[in-house]
């Protein structure tokens, strides 16, 4: 029997006894393609030498050392490399050591710089329906995912919400997309409104949405109008790229891709690739400079912020990617994913929708093509399709609720930058033989 706290309570999971590449092999000797990076964070494979020399020489250097009382070479190189080729403006990191503390180091962040500025009055997010911003309680009160949030809901901070930018649920049929987009921000503006724009903080938003809804891209200029309103009202903008940033969509930012440029930006995941756990938050100079002339100290830390051996790895990542030029690989191979995707899966009477950015992509699945009418819940088909993808020797990374938090399936994919067209040929084929055993 099993000590462990296991995300299931009823069954303990395989055994992981090795991985390399693009695959893991348990205990039991099966050996599964990683089609997903885990939770999109594997993004240079399992065990790549460059990283694994990295950390083994900061291990022999320096393995720990607490940010009270000191800072490292590898950290102060990281936070330089990520500002190097950020959005303009965004020249402060603070190093964490994953998605939901980084979520939780913006918040707070964000607050502290409206204090020291003498608005003490601002309180107040603003997030969507149908986002996830992390799993600590701050985080999870900014999260739209009200599955993760039913149980904690008494414990959590007031968030007013407004809609996803959702086009294939959400965009009339009689609407153009430019409609559509401009119907959101309209109601965005109504919500700073009610809200009392004076009284708001942030607005909240994944530039691409992950596991919650599956890989939803915005609507050109969304990002564009969320950045003006913000402005309009003095609101920072934070812009979660903790799934879909670090070169996942093609990018190292996603949110280049919409030609704006944030206040704050979250990330981890592909910063470390799996190697170590790390996050970081960067923001612009004049939020960092708020508090630097005036209390002189951001009033917040963790015991393993800024940690040597998790610079090193994610140093490395970035080194690596940026040699191997596996950002142009990621926009090639996403395309080649989506035409993939689209061939096998375009005419599909239970696959509604095919979406997403690069090397962040998602199948939406319905009962009916036509009307889009969503699966009985009951019926857990997201659930059914990972276990036939295991039994498959597949990792995929499906979930449920999709639409509101009950209804709804989709099947994420996030391969690792390094995938070959031959590796996603595999990946699609596996993915249709598991997808068409969960539906028989």
């Amino acid at each position: 029997m099993s000590h462990m706290i296991h995300r299931n309570l009823r069954q303990t999971p395989p055994v992981a006894v090795s991985a390399q590449g693009m695959l893991v092999r348990d205990s039991e000797g099966r050996t599964y393609i990683d089609a997903c990076g885990g939770a999109a964070v594997s993004s240079l494979g399992h065990g790549h030498p460059d990283i694994l020399s990295a950390m083994h020489r900061q291990i022999d250097r320096n393995a720990y050392a607490h940010t009270a009382f000191f800072t490292t070479d590898v950290a102060e190189e990281l936070a330089d490399r990520l500002t190097a080729g950020a959005p303009e403006g965004l020249t402060e990191v603070y190093l964490v050591s994953g998605g939901s503390e980084a979520m939780e180091t913006a918040m707070k962040l964000a607050r502290q710089y409206f204090v020291e500025n003498g608005e003490t009055q601002r309180t107040k997010f603003i997030a969507r329906r149908q986002s996830y911003h992390g799993n600590t309680l701050g985080a999870l009160a900014v999260g739209g995912n009200e599955w993760r949030r039913r149980h904690f809901a008494p414990l959590l901070i007031d968030v007013a919400r407004v809609a996803p930018c959702y086009e294939y649920r959400d965009r009339l049929p009689d609407q153009t997309q430019d409609q559509y987009t401009s119907a959101l921000l309209r109601e965005l503006d109504e919500q700073i409104h009610a809200a009392g724009p004076h009284n708001i903080i942030a607005f909240v938003a994944e530039p691409v949405v992950g596991a919650t809804g599956g890989a939803i891209p915005p609507t050109p200029g969304y990002f564009r109008g969320v950045r003006s309103l913000c402005d309009r009202y003095g609101i920072l903008f934070i812009a979660d790229e903790v799934m879909c940033g670090m070169g996942r969509t093609g990018t190292m930012y996603s949110i280049e891709q919409d030609g704006v440029s944030p206040d704050i930006i979250t990330i981890a995941k592909g910063l470390g690739a799996g190697y170590q756990p790390i996050g970081a938050v960067l923001a612009q100079r004049a939020l960092v400079e708020q508090l630097r002339k005036g209390s002189g100290a951001f009033q917040h830390g963790h015991t393993y912020i800024g940690h040597p051996v998790a610079a090193a790895a994610a140093l490395a990542v970035q080194k690596v990617i940026e040699r191997d030029d596996l950002l142009a690989a990621v926009r090639l191979r996403g395309e080649s994913l989506r035409r993939m995707l689209l061939a096998e899966f375009g005419s599909h009477p239970n696959v509604g929708d095919i979406r997403g950015r690069g090397l962040l992509m998602a199948l939406e699945l319905v009962r009916d093509r036509d009307s889009k009418q969503p699966f009985d819940p009951a019926r857990k088909l997201h659930a059914s399709v990972k276990n036939k993808a295991m039994a498959n020797g597949l990792m995929v990374y499906p979930m449920g609720g999709t639409i509101d938090g009950v209804h709804g399936d989709h099947i994420l994919l996030a391969p690792p930058f390094i995938a070959t067209d031959a590796d996603l040929s595999e990946i699609v084929a596996r993915l249709s033989d598991a997808l068409a055993a969960a539906l028989d």
